[in-house]
């Protein structure tokens, strides 16, 4: 897949995969944190979740600006790498308040400004070289599966670490305890009965008073997700010396048009006015959509990761229970891995011995390690399920793309812009099967009132099959639109553009946080269903603004 890519795509590619992994590890438990350890609703967490998301996708502009017009991307990207890792070893700070936290979501957002357009216009630099300029799409595909590589082990690190920690204090994790002992301190909760049956389960029953047994739950479980901050703190050390160690290979790329311009270089590119206007139009047109679709996308980290802890079943059968556990599901992933290059048209016959060594030692260890399950009862914890959606990304990533090469060898691989619109409708898709899941579901308001999950559960095959649809969807308008951007950009606004790209998500994601009231007042099946038709609505209003958007990528 990387054939015939400049070899600074490796060095982006690792980078930005170690930054989303710190990333994804926080989003993974930043949610499930804010209510265990302050109690709070879901509209607050959802202001908090919105406004937070908000900065993360809206100070790349800034960091467009800075880059741009002062620093350059190179300097830019390594300032926001150092400023990301303060703002995670803030916010890993044990025992911290709630103004604490809001400084540090604030430094994080800031780095992750800096950083994120930045290291995506340099990218696009490398594909401005005609050499190169054909592969433009597939690069940022590429691109985004080291995002998403990162992310796919977020979860369970998150998840392990938290795991451990409360391990440390005798306690394990139950989604259903910090809500009951937010309540029992709050003087709130009407029946203890199920909160003495955890005192006398955890820690070895040793807590006879359920008030001490609630203050201690509470700050063992909020310095265990402190720890797994602590995790995306170190995972940025490791982006700093890939982009610091590797320079060279992207260093022709880390030029902007003003400094083009300053050495008067044969490579600058200049656009009449009205090629400028035209282009900068069909971008702000792209953004608009790009809004309602992160606005729905992210609620992977709000309303599906609450219906995941509140709707869905915490343990699974061995069968299930497989997909669940990193030590069982990494091996047979491997495993999937060592059977396409022992089974792969064309590979040599040292690979495909590579392939087969690879796919037998891997489907050992699956076989020991699944063993080590239980037949039932296997616990799964609700962040768990967003490891789906990254790991959907590095395996549908070289379908799509073959698909779309088949496509382009026959003369009928759809737009950039076209594919955007598709992208939106199977958007839809995806959160119509959160409509059929949430039929005859307790609201989330009837579920406040009693306390606890709900008393009727959903197999977890229901989030997985959204995540599966919503991934497709993602493949279709994500790195496509980065693309989209690299390419109809004006050279002068580069950095800027791939920030407005991140300013778009950004309004997307305080969309995401602000429909929260919503989920507290309406039946779970009415919730997913304007999500459906906000993104039915998306698609059509792309189609219908299609040719004007195609005759950018030409003008």
């Amino acid at each position: 897949m990387f054939k015939g890519h400049p070899k600074g795509l490796y060095v982006a590619f690792f980078a930005n995969m170690g930054e989303r992994f710190g990333y994804y590890t926080m989003l993974a438990i930043f949610v499930l944190y804010l209510q265990s350890k302050f109690g709070w609703s879901t509209t607050q967490t959802g202001h908090v979740y919105g406004f937070f998301l908000f900065g993360i996708y809206f100070l790349p502009l800034l960091g467009g600006i800075i880059a741009d017009n002062v620093l350059g991307y190179g300097k830019t990207i390594l300032l926001g790498i150092i400023v990301m890792f303060s703002g995670y070893a803030l916010l890993a700070w044990p025992g911290t308040g709630e103004t604490f936290i809001y400084v540090a979501l604030g430094v994080i957002s800031l780095g992750t400004g800096l950083f994120k357009g930045n290291l995506q216009a340099l990218v696009g630099n490398m594909y401005d070289d005609a050499k190169y300029s054909k592969l433009r799409d597939s690069a940022f595909s590429l691109f985004y599966m080291g995002i998403n590589i990162g992310a796919f082990f977020a979860p369970s690190a998150a998840g392990g670490m938290r795991n451990f920690i409360l391990g440390r204090s005798g306690f394990t994790y139950d989604s259903a305890i910090p809500d009951l002992a937010h309540k029992f301190l709050n003087k709130t909760l009407e029946n203890t009965a199920q909160l003495e049956q955890f005192a006398h389960t955890q820690a070895a029953g040793r807590y006879t008073d359920l008030h001490e047994f609630c203050t201690q739950y509470i700050a063992s479980i909020s310095q265990a997700y402190n720890a797994g901050f602590a995790v995306a703190a170190l995972s940025m050390v490791a982006s700093l010396v890939i982009f610091i160690g590797f320079r060279k290979y992207y260093k022709s790329a880390d030029v902007t048009h003003k400094q083009q311009k300053a050495s008067h270089s044969p490579n600058l590119i200049e656009l009449t006015p009205k090629q400028t206007k035209d282009r900068l139009v069909a971008l702000g047109l792209v953004f608009v959509v790009v809004m309602f679709f992160w606005m729905a996308f992210h609620q992977n980290g709000f309303t599906l990761t609450i219906f995941a802890r509140d709707y869905t079943v915490s343990s699974v059968s061995q069968g299930s229970a497989v997909i669940f556990n990193l030590a069982t599901f990494l091996p047979l992933l491997i495993g999937i891995l060592g059977l396409v290059l022992l089974l792969g048209k064309g590979n040599s016959t040292r690979m495909k011995f590579i392939g087969g060594f690879v796919a037998l030692g891997s489907i050992i260890v699956a076989f020991f390690t699944i063993r080590m399950l239980q037949p039932e009862g296997n616990k799964i914890s609700p962040e768990i399920f967003q490891q789906f959606n990254p790991i959907f990304i590095v395996f549908i990533t070289p379908v799509i793309l073959g698909f779309f090469a088949y496509l382009q060898k026959h003369g009928k691989e759809p737009s950039s812009p076209k594919k955007i619109g598709i992208g939106m409708l199977i958007t839809a898709a995806g959160f119509l099967v959160m409509v059929l899941a949430s039929q005859g579901l307790m609201s989330p308001a009837e579920l406040a009132v009693k306390g606890g999950v709900s008393d009727t559960l959903r197999s977890p095959y229901w989030l997985i099959g959204t995540y599966f649809t919503l991934t497709i969807a993602e493949l279709f308008l994500s790195p496509i639109g980065i693309s989209f951007v690299s390419k109809v950009t004006p050279p002068q606004f580069k950095g800027l553009a791939q920030g407005g790209w991140f300013g778009a998500t950004a309004i997307g994601n305080l969309m995401a946080g602000f429909i929260g009231p919503f989920w507290d007042k309406w039946q779970l099946w009415q919730f997913f269903m304007l999500l459906v038709g906000l993104t039915i609505l998306s698609a059509v209003f792309i189609f219908s603004i299609l040719k004007r958007l195609e005759r950018a990528t030409t003008s």
